[in-house]
């Protein structure tokens, strides 16, 4: 997964005002706050959150130093034609050399500032890009000409919409999202968008159920999360790290129990969990671990584990094949343990039956301490 960043402005209007903005970003999950250096204090006492500052000196215990905004605060200064000269990009560069963190804002005016952007970006960490009448091709100009520097390309939008628009850019999209807005609500949806499109999406295929049987006692594991999931909606579990099962959250009301939207009853102990790019035992699941949580689209997103439940109870074999392939995982034996069918709608364990075709995620490497790796492995 990539993982895309939000940043709030917080430097103009009183103090309360961008007091709202900063409280909004740390209830909301942002990575960082832009605010003027007079501020960084001020936000240390608020909460933890990375804070960026314009022209901060290294006395004003800022983690990251802007640099670019002009007097009135709604720019760059102005650039010379012979772009060796200009103070911006001296500054920047100075600061580098005393390694700390560094940005430059620019916002693009017309070509010369883009041109200036592409400059700063192949000195700094972050670069900083506020659109005016063209929002997008300079952005995908800069995407492309930066893409094997080692800068963050942060696009400063005004909605989540122009959020969407900048992380779709050129596939790849910025690496982070810069809201201007005093709207609550913009800012909780851009972080709402923007964490989608750092989890990605993973690819979701029918396998065909070819045995189910119950195969006595064992210790099985549940993942209670601090989420709530939905409806086709849980994580990726198998006994072969080739071919994983989409085993649906506990969302769905029953005859024998409440829901439990955060928990999924995930399987035996030795059976893997797909985080991310790596799969993990379910066994070595704790409290504050991280997990992904995958939708019946293939839809991720970062779950945090609040505590796991090992107990002993009767176990199922459920076996599957998708493409001469042959998968397999054990899950308990009980009504609200659920997989997703291929049409997205849930199908209990103790309703499945052979020739059912539900939803699993294959994968043509092994594994090796959980990450993948071009090796013949045989798993049964």
């Amino acid at each position: 997964m990539v993982q895309k960043e939000v940043w709030v402005k917080a430097d103009h209007g009183s103090w309360n005002d961008r007091k709202s903005r900063i409280t909004t970003g740390l209830e909301s999950g942002v990575k960082c706050v832009l605010v003027d250096a007079d501020d960084v204090e001020k936000v240390r006492e608020l909460g933890d959150i990375t804070i960026a500052a314009f022209d901060a000196n290294l006395k004003s215990n800022a983690d990251i130093y802007v640099v670019g905004k002009n007097s009135e605060g709604d720019g760059t200064r102005n650039i010379p034609q012979d772009l060796s000269g200009s103070l911006d990009i001296s500054k920047a560069a100075q600061l580098k050399e005393k390694g700390v963190k560094v940005a430059a804002y620019v916002v693009i005016q017309n070509k010369q500032y883009e041109l200036f952007a592409h400059t700063m970006g192949e000195i700094c960490d972050y670069l900083i890009v506020i659109g005016t009448d063209w929002k997008v091709i300079p952005l995908e100009n800069l995407i492309a000409g930066l893409h094997q520097k080692d800068v963050s390309i942060i696009s400063g939008v005004k909605s989540w919409e122009e959020a969407k628009v900048a992380l779709e850019t050129m596939e790849h999209g910025s690496e982070g999202i810069l809201i201007d807005s005093d709207n609550p609500d913009e800012i909780k949806k851009t972080v709402s968008v923007t964490e989608k499109f750092s989890a990605g999406k993973v690819s979701l295929q029918p396998a065909k159920i070819k045995r189910v049987e119950a195969v006595g006692m064992g210790d099985r594991v549940c993942v209670d999360t601090c989420n709530l999931m939905t409806v086709g909606e849980g994580m990726l579990i198998g006994s072969q790290s080739e071919g994983l099962f989409l085993i649906q959250s506990e969302s769905e009301e029953s005859p024998y129990v409440a829901s439990r939207p955060f928990r999924v009853n995930a399987g035996a102990v030795h059976a893997y969990i797909k985080i991310g790019d790596k799969t993990r035992y379910l066994s070595e699941i704790e409290g504050g671990d991280k997990v992904t949580l995958v939708d019946k689209d293939g839809g991720l997103r970062d779950g945090v584990v609040g505590r796991v439940k090992i107990e002993r109870r009767p176990l199922m074999l459920i076996e599957a094949e998708v493409d001469g392939k042959c998968v397999k995982t054990i899950l308990q034996n009980a009504e609200t343990i659920k997989l997703v069918g291929k049409d997205g709608k849930s199908i209990s364990v103790a309703e499945v039956k052979q020739g059912d075709e539900v939803l699993v995620h294959i994968e043509n490497t092994g594994r090796h301490f959980g990450m993948k790796i071009e090796e013949t492995i045989i798993e049964k």
